[in-house]
């Protein structure tokens, strides 16, 4: 891992990172900045090549050796080789869609995998003033006063309510999303952007996310992480936990994400 000794040392580092991606991101939310459409069609501006300059450069300058695939380099064909060991995964700016309409949605997510399973993560969501931040089974919600973490609140997901609270993509919401919701009568539902849905479930205010539609594993492994730590998971459709690392494909194949459900543990 370079120069940092721990995985404590590195949410330190990806929690100041963070911090700066946001402010970065912030800046063009002011002023205002152009948006582009990448190959594959989503929406692709200005604060999302920012805040991924910040985070890159910080790793650098750390002296951080892990390799890192990040969305928009990647989406340049800039991918390292990512082996059975340590890896990251960044979203620079999650919800980018939420960001052009000026929705408060949107987050920088950073986490770091290890033999394919997210152990630590950081979402930052700057027009929020909230960030979430997990490693080893303890999960964070801190409120940001002046641009400074201030309080810092352990989060834990909660016994799985009967009817659930199903938390929804508000840009994503499919055929297939909404026969799931229609399979818990009563349940109550919600919408919001980005990342912020795993962690709505993580600190208690809901039970369940279905997914189904394209992600990528950058947009899920920060809120994996923080999801486990604080007692839920994301499966696969077929009730296995979503793994982590090139899968069969090449380029930006082989980071695609299947259909799954992010959810509590059952009461």
């Amino acid at each position: 891992m370079g120069m940092l000794k721990d995985d404590a040392a590195l949410l330190a580092l990806f929690e100041q990172l963070a911090l700066a991606a946001g402010a970065a991101i912030m800046r063009h939310y002011d002023a205002g900045c152009e948006v582009h459409q990448k190959a594959d069609d989503t929406p692709v501006t200005a604060a999302d090549r920012a805040a991924e300059k910040v985070i890159l450069d910080g790793f650098r300058d750390a002296g951080l050796a892990t390799p890192c695939v990040s969305e928009e380099a990647a989406s340049g064909g800039v991918i390292p080789v990512c082996g059975d060991g340590d890896f990251i995964l960044v979203d620079p700016l999650d919800g980018t869609r939420e960001f052009i309409a000026r929705r408060p949605d949107f987050t920088v997510n950073i986490g770091l995998i290890r033999d394919g399973v997210p152990v630590a993560g950081v979402i930052f969501a700057p027009a929020r003033d909230l960030l979430y931040s997990a490693r080893s089974g303890a999960a964070f919600e801190v409120m940001m006063v002046d641009g400074q973490p201030d309080e810092r609140r352990t989060i834990r997901a909660r016994p799985r309510q009967d009817p659930p609270v199903i938390v929804a993509s508000r840009s994503h919401c499919t055929d297939q999303t909404r026969a799931f919701i229609d399979r818990h009568p009563g349940a109550e539902t919600t919408s919001i952007g980005s990342s912020l849905k795993f962690c709505m479930i993580a600190r208690g205010d809901a039970d369940l996310y279905p997914r189904f539609g394209p992600t990528m594993q950058w947009d899920t492994a920060a809120g994996d992480a923080i999801l486990r730590a604080a007692g839920g998971m994301a499966r696969t459709l077929d009730g296995a936990p979503l793994t982590y690392g090139p899968k069969d494909g090449e380029g930006l194949k082989a980071f695609a994400s299947p259909f799954f459900i992010a959810e509590t543990a059952p009461a």
